[in-house]
């Protein structure tokens, strides 16, 4: 029972640093009413730490010498922040309002951006900590 607490407060305490991050990216990036740049790079950047901590979680024993349990680090940084830091529901708002204004060229760019870029960042995140990984063994 006490272990089904703890995650619950990783994915809590994750969730509201997530959000925090969210909103503060939004308001220093949000100039242009006609184009989501808050969400894109929120959910862009999330990707980028899902792929750094995919790969992190996946490819090396670093956790068990931290003593942090992957499943915790899992929980508090993918579930948690990344969950709460990018969000779906708002691209299908934000370029539901784009098309509803017959903004097609914008609501295009912004769908095609955010799920080849989110990849992108996703594979990019990977690579980067595969080189970190590298670097700290050798």
């Amino acid at each position: 029972m006490r272990i089904v607490l703890y995650s619950y407060l990783f994915v809590a305490v994750g969730g509201a640093f997530g959000a925090m991050a969210r909103f503060g990216l939004n308001v220093f990036l949000q100039r242009d009413v006609e184009y989501p740049w808050g969400t894109l790079t929120a959910n862009l950047l999330g990707c980028l730490v899902m792929g750094i901590i995919a790969q992190l979680i996946s490819g090396t024993a670093w956790f068990n010498d931290a003593g942090i349990i992957p499943d915790q680090y899992r929980l508090l940084f993918a579930v948690g922040f990344c969950g709460s830091f990018t969000t779906l529901s708002s691209l299908v708002l934000e370029m539901n309002t784009m098309l509803q204004k017959n903004e097609m060229f914008y609501s295009f760019s912004y769908f095609v951006g955010t799920m080849i870029g989110g990849f992108a960042c996703f594979y990019i995140g990977v690579m980067c900590a595969r080189m970190l990984l590298q670097l700290q063994s050798s």
